[in-house]
């Protein structure tokens, strides 16, 4: 079923893998001509450009957009308490790690007189996208919202799209949610129209008011990337989120049922979703086919998983070692890598780029989406070789406060004088010689 790619016996360059791996192609600049016109209606005329867009793509216009508090309640009230226990518990476990997380100041002594102190400083304001495409998503409302709370974030508004069959309300899972984690404001928006209510702000029917926000995370479809991308110079972002990977890489030791499995999880959000196996075993590669055709048929969404599992950005890779495989996963920089080899820690010890990694047989991706503690949110689309998940730090800005006496700046005066000259901007140290006249 998957795409076999055989790189045994080559070497090939970062440069050469990078090319040869499957991957999904997000075109987000293709869609920002369609995007550039509702951020700019919902700019100039708020709410009312909202329910307009609303009522377009969503086919529903909701009486008010922010969500009353009573329906918030209603929400958690009404939860199928199965539900609300295991929400319960991943919002736990993701405190747990979460609060563990937060950066402490530091102040470094330069010199007697001189220092500089690192201050943590969370976001004042953050909106949080939760999403309602082919599936509903309060476990994101979890992962976004927890590092916020850690960090100290003081106003959270989330923001998730209206449903015609909710009576214009989000999905009553999110409003739960939200409402398990304290969240008091919440908006019945999605799409770009969303994230250009959350950077402009704006006044509801009622004359509730949406006070612009500092920074927007979660994640969304191209539209939303489109818009996020658009509107990052006036707003934080957390990333621009492309179709969702995983890539398992595994020895003979691998048990096929269980990779199998994986593949096929995320491949159940979406068409594009990236499957990939990268294993020095032939045979376990036949056993991983040989069940994903058992599985697939198995399962609910038989024809989305299907579509990517045969899709070029899933495929097999066969490797003559694991150290091979490291290189190849390395190169590949997947949001999900699963370790599943004998000595699997040792294994992962040596990866150096992944969005998130799980260890051994026994840590599946979907543990890591709702119940191990860490976040789901992650780099897509190669970024993690240069870009870390939603974490706290995410939600905090280092700033650095410089404070000297007198001597200790009179005993740097003259290398101060001498770089300023050096750059031609004598005005710097003016700047400096001026507090010691004579």
């Amino acid at each position: 079923m998957l795409t076999r790619t055989d790189l045994r016996g080559r070497v090939p360059s970062t440069v050469e893998l990078r090319a040869t791996l499957p991957r999904a192609e997000m075109d987000v600049e293709h869609v920002l001509h369609r995007v550039r016109p509702v951020i700019e209606a919902v700019r100039d005329r708020g709410v009312a450009a909202v329910l307009e867009f609303t009522e377009k793509f969503d086919a529903v216009r909701p009486e008010r957009v922010r969500v009353a508090a009573d329906e918030l309640r209603r929400a958690l009230d009404e939860l199928d308490p199965a539900v609300r226990a295991a929400l319960e518990e991943s919002i736990a476990r993701a405190r747990k790690v979460h609060d563990d997380q937060r950066r402490t100041d530091t102040t470094t002594q330069v010199v007697p007189g001189g220092t500089v102190t690192e201050r943590w400083v969370p976001v004042a304001r953050v909106g949080l996208y939760a999403p309602g495409g082919l599936a509903v998503y309060p476990s994101s409302v979890v992962m976004n919202v927890v590092p916020a709370q850690a960090a100290g974030v003081e106003s959270l508004v989330v923001c998730s799209p209206p449903q015609a069959e909710f009576g214009g309300l989000p999905h009553p899972t999110i409003l739960a949610a939200a409402q398990l984690l304290g969240v008091e404001e919440v908006w019945a928006v999605g799409g770009a129209q969303a994230v250009a209510l959350l950077a402009y702000g704006g006044h509801d029917t009622d004359g509730a008011e949406l006070t612009p926000v500092d920074m927007v995370t979660g994640p969304g479809n191209v539209y939303v990337t489109a818009a996020k991308r658009h509107l990052r110079s006036l707003i934080g972002i957390d990333s621009e989120a492309g179709p969702t990977e995983i890539a398992v890489l595994a020895d003979s030791t691998a048990d096929p049922v269980h990779v199998a499995a994986d593949l096929i999880s995320q491949a159940e959000h979406d068409t594009l979703a990236a499957s990939v196996l990268v294993t020095t075993s032939e045979e376990l590669a036949d056993a991983v086919d040989a069940e994903l055709e058992r599985q697939v048929a198995q399962t609910k969404h038989v024809e989305r998983i299907g579509t990517a599992l045969a899709g070029v950005q899933s495929g097999c890779i066969l490797v003559s070692t694991v150290e091979d495989g490291i290189r190849v996963v390395d190169a590949y920089a997947a949001e999900h890598l699963e370790i599943q080899t004998a000595d699997a820690e040792a294994v992962a010890a040596r990866v150096r780029n992944a969005g998130a990694i799980f260890v051994g047989p026994y840590a599946p991706v979907s543990l890591g989406d709702y119940c191990a503690g860490s976040n789901h949110v992650l780099p897509t689309g190669g970024c993690a070789r240069h870009s870390s998940g939603l974490s706290v730090q995410s939600f905090l800005r280092g700033i650095h406060v410089i404070a000297y006496s007198e001597q200790a700046l009179r005993d740097v005066a003259d290398q101060v004088v001498a770089l300023a000259n050096a750059e031609d901007l004598p005005a710097h140290g003016q700047a400096v010689t001026a507090r010691f006249p004579g």
